[in-house]
């Protein structure tokens, strides 16, 4: 059988393209007929012109492309546009990657409502069809160091920015923001139905992808790594006697994983829409005329009703971890103060440090512990790295970035003790 060149959306009804090349053969007429069915541009208004089309690469879903067009009439939408697409037919990944554009989609329709409380890219169309597995997100393309607009962060290489405090607190105040508006009432029922949270789904109970004998194979490949690169885990995380406790840990978090969620999905006041990783490199950042930085936000594929404690660690597990010591505190608290003061309800500062430590244990267990596998991956000779600045690591994105995430993660434990907290629970 032929695949469809189109596909009707399933939230919008409209048909779309479900590929680079078909978007790129309609051109301007395509593009004109997408916009006006999706209110974006006006009835009687066209794309007069694509006077770019440059694909780009990266990141796990389908093409993308850099697209930039003129308009009949200046109506204020946008001239500079990216388009992504779910991987196409015949890609053996896309089975795995295309759902993940399904909740993307849901938000960025979500966020054309009036009055949405963050900001990100205008949607001008995005739709997804589950029964083809295709889906098609058009938006505005942000302008990455023009027009007072920040350069773009790199994950995981804070220690090349003069002051990173400026844009945590940011990124702190856009997750309060959120989870507010939610949680004040504003977005009536719809996140119930485009986001709904069943905390006794076993999807939500179940995340850590492995069993005890995967995970000590894991732990004992850390260890490894740790004996023969531990210029790669400073401060004493390479430590035998400090990993050996760890070791300990982490497998209590596995025995008690679903304890562990119980617990953060019983803080009711705390469950709210957030972003899952809102790392300062999945925003773009500005001053605004008091000097004060603000953000926008990107990447909405993991977006869902949870704790947000989760999105608080999702903030800040690529930082810095003597960042991290500095100034937790005072995040933790600026995101608490924002959510009540928003229309939040009030959240108990211990409390949320305790969910803060659940999610650290949980997660980190989940998704940091394969750092030396990768790393050995794509640098056999990891050993001979000076640390984790050195250029070799630095110009390879999935090492550097998955050794800091297992850095913070390890320091983060330590730090805030969390084998003690996970020990005292149940099970």
């Amino acid at each position: 059988m032929d695949n469809p060149t189109h596909v009707t959306g399933d939230h919008t009804g409209i048909a779309f393209p479900v590929s680079f090349a078909v978007l790129e053969e309609g051109g301007a007429s395509a593009l004109t007929t997408l916009f006006r069915q999706m209110e974006a541009i006006s009835a009687d208004n066209a794309v007069t012109a694509i006077v770019r089309w440059k694909e780009f690469f990266g990141g796990g879903m389908g093409r993308k492309v850099a697209i930039d067009v003129t308009y009949a009439r200046d109506e204020g939408a946008p001239t500079r546009l990216f388009a992504k697409f779910t991987r196409e037919f015949g890609d053996p990944l896309r089975e795995l990657f295309s759902p993940v554009m399904d909740p993307e989609v849901r938000f960025a329709l979500l966020s054309r409502r009036p009055g949405f409380p963050l900001r990100v890219p205008r949607c001008m169309f995005g739709d997804y069809s589950a029964e083809f597995k295709t889906g098609l997100l058009i938006t505005e393309r942000i302008p990455y160091g023009l027009e007072g607009i920040e350069p773009a962060l790199e994950k995981c290489v804070d220690y090349e920015l003069a002051d990173p405090l400026p844009y945590y607190e940011a990124q702190a105040r856009a997750i309060a923001a959120l989870a507010a508006y939610h949680r004040a009432g504003h977005f009536g029922d719809e996140i119930d139905q485009e986001f709904p949270f069943n905390p006794a789904d076993d999807a939500l109970l179940k995340v850590i992808p492995y069993d005890q004998a995967q995970l000590q194979t894991k732990l004992e490949k850390l260890k490894d790594f740790a004996a023969r690169a531990p210029q790669l885990l400073p401060d004493g995380l390479a430590d035998p006697a400090f990993l050996d406790e760890f070791a300990a840990g982490a497998a209590q978090v596995l025995a008690k994983e679903e304890t562990i969620w119980r617990r953060l999905y019983a803080r009711r006041d705390a469950i709210a829409l957030v972003h899952w990783n809102m790392n300062p490199d999945n925003a773009w950042f500005w001053r605004d005329e008091d000097g004060v930085m603000q953000s926008g936000q990107l990447d909405w594929g993991g977006v869902a009703q949870a704790n947000i404690a989760q999105s608080y660690y999702g903030m800040l597990c690529a930082g810095e971890a003597d960042f991290l010591a500095r100034h937790d505190a005072d995040l933790q608290a600026l995101l608490l103060s924002e959510y009540e003061r928003q229309g939040g309800p009030k959240l108990d500062a211990a409390a949320f440090d305790e969910d803060l430590k659940l999610a650290i244990a949980v997660l980190g267990t989940a998704w940091m512990l394969d750092a030396p596998s990768l790393l050995e991956a794509e640098l056999p000779d990891y050993a001979d790295l000076t640390d984790r600045t050195d250029p070799r690591l630095r110009a390879l994105f999935i090492p550097r970035c998955q050794l800091q995430l297992l850095t913070v993660f390890l320091s983060e434990w330590r730090r805030k003790n969390i084998g003690e907290t996970v020990d005292r629970l149940p099970g």
